[in-house]
C-alpha cells in the first residue's frame, strides 16, 4: 500500500506549465491579425471554426505540456 503521507524526495524544483489550447490559438491569431490585416476575415473564421470544434469536441481538456 502506498503512503500518501510521505513527500516525495526529488531533488531541486519542478515546474509544472499546462499551455491550453485555446489561448495558444487566441494568441497565434491576434498575431497574425498584427502581421497581416489584410487577412482578418480569414483569421477570425478560423478562430471561431476553432474554438466552436474545441467547444463542441470536448477537446478544451487537452493541455499541452
Amino acid at each position: 500500500m502506498l503512503n500518501a503521507s510521505k513527500p516525495s524526495k526529488k531533488k531541486g524544483r519542478l515546474l509544472n506549465i499546462h499551455f491550453g489550447l485555446t489561448p495558444l490559438i487566441s494568441l497565434v491569431a491576434g498575431i497574425l491579425i498584427l502581421v497581416m490585416p489584410k487577412l482578418l476575415n480569414y483569421i477570425v473564421a478560423f478562430y471561431l471554426i476553432a474554438i466552436g470544434l474545441i467547444g463542441l469536441l470536448g477537446i478544451h481538456q487537452l493541455r499541452l505540456g
